[in-house]
């Protein structure tokens, strides 16, 4: 798939208040410094287009991009850490679920692991919700840059293995660099196949 064209259109914590057009949408999310937002802007080739920060947390909206003029990219706010009251955290978890449960363009959802990092319980557990709620998602391992090749395959074998303890198989998964765009056609060309299945079935 090529970008063409790729705009940010609104922000708002309202699921009702989202694009009305019968557009397909690709959620991102995943915790709040999984580097997120440097992804979307390497898979896009738009430096600035979701808005980056050393301090984790910082998307705290749902953010629509409009990709090609025929889809849309969904930016959630981050889950686990951020540096927000208690009450902000619910709030955010509140419109995220609501998102999931009431948003019919949604046609796939992207679950960010860093991995950096061993299974994490907060992504297990969110993973686990996304499951029996029968959101449709794939993981993207971010930051492959930052291991060496056999660290980074035993890191994901331990994903595998944890995930096969509740799953009957591990979900797709990519693993991407926004440093050096590794996965970048993998990712894309995934959502072009979803896309071209599901004009099929207009």
């Amino acid at each position: 798939m090529k970008i063409k064209s790729a705009e940010f259109v609104m922000s708002n914590s309202d699921v009702t208040k989202c694009p009305k057009e019968k557009l397909i949408e690709y959620a991102f999310i995943g915790r709040s410094n999984v580097g997120k937002s440097s992804l979307i802007n390497m898979l896009m080739q738009k430096k600035s287009l979701a808005k980056t920060s050393g301090r984790p947390g910082k998307t705290q909206l749902i953010n629509h991009f409009l990709i090609n003029k025929n889809w849309f990219l969904v930016d959630l706010p981050g889950y686990g850490y951020a540096r927000v009251s208690k009450s902000s955290k619910r709030i955010f978890q509140k419109f995220i679920t609501q998102y999931f449960s009431k948003r019919q363009q949604l046609a796939l959802a992207f679950v960010l692991i860093d991995c950096r990092h061993k299974p994490q319980k907060v992504d297990l557990e969110f993973m686990q919700w996304m499951g029996e709620n029968q959101v449709p998602f794939s993981i993207i391992f971010t930051k492959q840059d930052k291991m060496k090749p056999n660290a980074l395959i035993k890191n994901i074998e331990d994903y595998k293995l944890k995930m096969l303890e509740s799953w009957e198989e591990m979900p797709n998964y990519f693993i991407t660099s926004s440093s050096n765009g590794t996965g970048r056609d993998k990712v894309l060309n995934y959502m072009s196949e979803i896309n071209s299945l599901m004009s099929k079935q207009d």
